[in-house]
């Protein structure tokens, strides 16, 4: 397919899509999806030096999204990539361990080795079982906006609350203890947002690929590392925490390979909390803007469900995924031959005006909001149940503790093309005088 055939997009919007830094100018980049989703709702990257990345088909439009996420048959998660990624770093990946991932995850299988992995720890992440750590929690939210009003009452909410409050949660139910956290929460920064100069922690605002791709090797190493320790204790000393289930798991009678059970980890202790993360601090700057809305949730706490799913739609965390197309199909009047690699854009689909009335605006009340930020069909977030519930439990807290919130500056978004979100949020909040 050439430059000229219409289904190609224009360099500029191209570069658009797998820049990092549109995706921390999120008005702009919002604008890019419609008008690409309007005009070519699955259309063809392809890049601009050959041999910089492999040709991809981008898919921006909600019934296209949901087609390929419930089908794990036509759509494979391998052979290729499932994050979009720039040869250069495949070929690292590659030397380093074989894989074309640097991490070997749930995310990256397909039947039949797939549900065999997700079920080891599918019924801990059940409703029915997440219902007995409610209580410890609860705690957990109400010492975090203890400390959230002691530091006030101008805050960076992402630095006090929507950061700390889901990663202490993951890494009780992972077993890894307080004085760790600050470390995991490093390496997962480096990890998702190794394109990020802060998150990163590199201050460098363009790195190359080769550069991005051996800082979050560096990370994933030392993920390995760490849980590798904790999987060998948990085997001596298995407790009822997450880390002890996969420790101690065996399939078709074998335990998993080393390598298997470090991704296993790795995606729970950063997916874990970091889309949390992110969600949350959403939630709240929408909140911030919208002080009629802060009241209604205030004093009518059965909206807190619908704030919740709204703020995951919103706010996308998990921005794409890619698929390889294991036989020919139709989408969107393009012919997808096997083999192609494909984009699914969350943050387009949940975006898409054809299924959610007004997207840009946040709405509590959105009836029906079947967003696709935890995907969809067998690969659909393992932790879901948890997510909703942390953050439940967190607004209930916090709307208990609060009078107001306003905004005290600007907010600032990850420059991330895979998993983002606001990276500051500073708020005035005005603490309850009723509070206890």
């Amino acid at each position: 397919m050439v430059a000229s055939d219409p289904a190609v997009l224009p360099t500029a919007l191209a570069k658009a899509v797998i820049d990092p830094h549109s995706y921390a100018e999120w008005d702009g980049l919002l604008d890019t999806f419609d008008h690409i989703r309007a005009s070519t709702p699955v259309a063809k990257i392809m890049p601009e030096e050959e041999g910089l990345f492999e040709p991809f088909w981008l898919i921006t439009g909600y019934d296209d999204v949901m087609r390929i996420s419930k089908d794990n048959a036509t759509f494979l998660n391998n052979p290729r990539p499932v994050v979009f990624s720039f040869n250069q770093a495949i070929e690292f990946s590659r030397a380093a361990t074989g894989s074309n991932m640097l991490v070997d995850s749930l995310v990256v299988f397909d039947a039949p080795i797939h549900p065999k992995y997700r079920k080891l720890t599918q019924e801990w992440f059940m409703p029915r079982n997440l219902g007995r750590l409610e209580d410890e929690i609860r705690a957990l939210a109400h010492r975090t906006v203890d400390r959230m009003i002691e530091a006030g009452p101008e805050v960076d909410f992402v630095k006090e609350v929507a950061g700390p409050f889901p990663l202490r949660v993951v890494m009780q139910i992972l077993g890894v203890p307080p004085e760790d956290e600050p470390r995991m929460q490093m390496l997962t920064q480096q990890l998702f947002g190794g394109q990020d100069k802060d998150l990163s922690g590199s201050g460098m605002d363009n790195m190359t690929p080769e550069q991005v791709v051996q800082l979050v090797a560096g990370a994933v190493k030392t993920f390995e590392d760490y849980f590798a320790t904790l999987a060998e204790d948990r085997r001596v000393n298995p407790t009822e925490d997450v880390a002890s289930v996969i420790a101690n798991a065996t399939v078709d009678g074998k335990p998993l390979p080393p390598r298997d059970m470090a991704g296993y980890y790795i995606i729970v202790a950063t997916a874990g909390h970091d889309t949390t993360s992110a969600s949350t601090a959403g939630a709240m700057m929408a909140l911030a803007n919208d002080p009629e809305q802060f009241a209604k949730v205030k004093a009518d706490r059965s909206l807190l469900p619908g704030i919740v799913e709204e703020a995951i739609r919103w706010t996308s965390p998990v921005q794409h995924f890619m698929r390889t197309a294991a036989e020919d199909v139709e989408m969107g009047g393009q012919s997808i031959k096997a083999g192609d690699w494909m984009m699914i854009n969350y943050v387009a689909a949940n975006h898409d005006p054809a299924q959610f009335d007004d997207p840009r605006r946040f709405d509590a009340g959105r009836s029906p909001n079947r967003h696709l930020a935890f995907g969809a069909g067998a690969h659909q977030c393992l932790g879901l149940h948890l997510a909703r519930l942390e953050m439940r439990i967190l607004f209930e807290a916090l709307l208990d503790r609060i009078e107001s919130v306003e905004p005290a500056g600007e907010a600032r978004r990850a420059t991330s093309t895979f998993v983002g979100g606001l990276k500051s949020l500073p708020l005035r909040i005005t603490a309850s005088t009723e509070a206890a």
